[in-house]
């Protein structure tokens, strides 16, 4: 599906004036200055701590509503040797982020223990299943790490068991929040943290900083000691990668290349990553899936299990299990996506007049059908939902498109639904099979009264005009000194008109396309994955203007530059 483009406008004058600032006196290539200018990066200070992030800068913990009474909390059940129990979601982030706890608390004297839902069993979240078996373990206090807010009637029964709860999470709230002893949430309505898009990872690590803050721990024990975890949350949480979210994936990611995390080391063997620098990329792409698997296919437990590990042989057996979960994920993936087109496919006779996407079965497994959605949503660029059911009931995962607020819209036809919870991009639900078609026609509705049809095709936010003569090394070593990317600190994309194409273009391994194209004597080789559809309207010679991204390419020893391609507009085609 051909992209629309969506070319950042020219700076202003007043911008003009910062870049030629900055260029003059930090000696900055005028490209890289721009990209500054357009992150809001205007002065030596906030561009030094953007170069160089530093965990001095970081906000202080006790900005967040109810932290003191968190922090005075756990460290009475720490003196009082009570059992803390941590109550973690099933993906990256709420196992890195049980992990982090988990290892943290044990550090300063917890008698603690950890608890992840089955997701078949459990579902999302706290449940009273769950719930149960805390208090049969003796379990006093409960921290939940990336869920809860939303959990009204569990935390009432917590309370009734006579056991108390601290929820942190990163997720919206909804109006009524549950009477848990604490709440930690950047997101609450009257929360005076001033960093609002920390990953539950992110926000579990702040309760940790507190706790060692008041019981006078050595922060370098905290700051050097987990923030592989808390990159590795924060990275597959798919959060915004700036302000302190920039700071915990660059710093975290150093740790992690150095791998002394015994667990991750046996995954990162397994996935073939140890003999390159780990970036952003291979965390999405790599790490992140086959923990996922883990809670996906079997139980969670294990990824923690994995995540704490000081032994090798253990670890490795650990690592060998998931990737075997992975494995099978991948291939009841690969089932579940053809079955849901072949249903979209048969139901959507008219797919340029859908708006929304809802498909259900009663054979799909709960496990992958997240992952599934976000297919569906890359292939037809719909808000897709996607629902499992079993006797009656069904469990949904949404994901969305950039333009539409999907936790919104569940919050706009709530009735029809049994629970929901999630952010504007991802969602999970349940809902009995009567209600289905009800849901179906009124979120449908409702998409149809907040976006324009424009917002169908899917956008390709290009940041800036680049002619290949002024592509070298020096522009692209600047370029890599932004990364870690990741939303809200995308790699730059650039797009130059009318360059000639070279030679024959061709595809490679599945569907991507490669190609040489030519202009003012320069060439440049080009690769598009999953590009490989254009192919037929490629011709030697024939002019096309394109939009790429720059990287490094080194093969058989030798480094070049490469432009990463990521649409393509022809002449006279729209």
């Amino acid at each position: 599906m051909q992209k629309r483009w969506k070319i950042a406008d020219e700076l202003t004058e007043e911008e003009k004036a910062i870049q030629k600032q900055i260029v003059e006196e930090s000696k900055f290539p005028e490209m890289i200055a721009e990209m500054l200018v357009r992150r809001g990066l205007y002065t030596p200070e906030d561009i030094d701590y953007f170069f160089h992030p530093d965990l001095s800068r970081l906000h202080d913990p006790f900005l967040f509503n109810d932290m003191e009474k968190a922090v005075r909390r756990i460290i009475e059940a720490i003196n009082n040797n009570e059992l803390i129990t941590i109550y973690g979601d099933y993906d990256v982030d709420g196992t890195t982020s049980t992990a982090l706890l988990y290892l943290g608390l044990r550090k300063v004297g917890a008698l603690i223990n950890y608890y992840i839902p089955h997701r078949m069993i459990d579902g999302y979240g706290l449940s009273i299943s769950g719930v149960d078996q805390l208090k049969e373990s003796g379990t006093k206090l409960i921290l939940s790490v990336d869920c809860g807010i939303n959990s009204i009637n569990e935390v009432a029964s917590i309370n009734e068991m006579g056991m108390d709860i601290i929820i942190t999470d990163h997720h919206n709230p909804k109006e009524e929040l549950p009477a848990a002893l604490a709440i930690i949430n950047p997101k609450l309505p009257d929360c005076q943290y001033p960093f609002k898009e920390l990953a539950g990872v992110g926000v579990a690590y702040k309760l940790l900083m507190a706790v060692y803050s008041i019981l006078g721990v050595d922060s370098s024990e905290l700051n050097h000691k987990y923030l592989d975890l808390v990159a590795l949350g924060t990275i597959a949480d798919i959060v915004p990668l700036n302000g302190e979210n920039r700071v915990f994936a660059s710093i975290g990611l150093d740790r992690l290349v150095k791998k002394q995390n015994i667990g991750l080391n046996a995954l990162i063997t397994l996935a073939g990553l140890t003999e390159k620098e780990l970036n952003a990329s291979d965390i999405v792409f790599g790490i992140a899936p086959r923990i996922n698997a883990a809670g996906r296919m079997g139980t969670a437990m294990t990824a923690v299990e994995l995540l704490v590990s000081v032994d090798e042989r253990e670890s490795r057996e650990l690592a060998q299990m998931i990737e075997q979960q992975n494995s099978l994920r991948q291939q009841i993936d690969q089932r579940t996506f053809n079955e849901a087109c072949s249903i979209i496919e048969k139901k959507y006779t008219n797919l340029a007049d859908t708006m929304f996407i809802v498909v259900s079965s009663d054979e799909w497994h709960p496990g992958v059908i997240g992952i599934v959605a976000s297919k569906l949503v890359e292939k037809y660029y719909r808000p897709a939902v996607m629902i499992s059911f079993k006797d009656g009931i069904g469990s949904g995962s949404g994901r969305s498109i950039s333009d539409f607020d999907l936790f919104q819209a569940l919050t706009h036809v709530q009735d029809c639904l049994d629970t929901f919870g999630g952010h504007k991009y991802a969602a999970g639900l349940s809902i009995m099979a009567e209600y289905l078609d009800a849901f179906e026609n009124r979120i449908s509705k409702y998409m149809r009264t907040q976006i324009s049809p424009e917002a169908l095709v899917p956008p390709l936010r290009i940041d800036s005009h680049l002619e290949l003569y002024e592509i070298n090394e020096n522009l692209l070593e600047w370029l890599n000194r932004f990364a870690p990317f990741g939303p809200g600190n995308m790699k730059p994309v650039f797009y130059t008109e009318k360059v000639t194409i070279q030679g024959y273009p061709y595809c490679v391994g599945k569907n991507h396309l490669k190609l040489k194209v030519m202009k003012d004597g320069c060439e440049l080789d080009l690769i598009g994955f999953n590009l490989g559809d254009y192919l037929p309207f490629l011709k030697k010679g024939s002019f096309i203007d394109i939009a790429f991204s720059l990287e490094f390419n080194t093969w058989q020893g030798r480094t070049t530059i490469q432009g990463k391609l990521k649409d393509i507009h022809f002449e006279n085609r729209n």
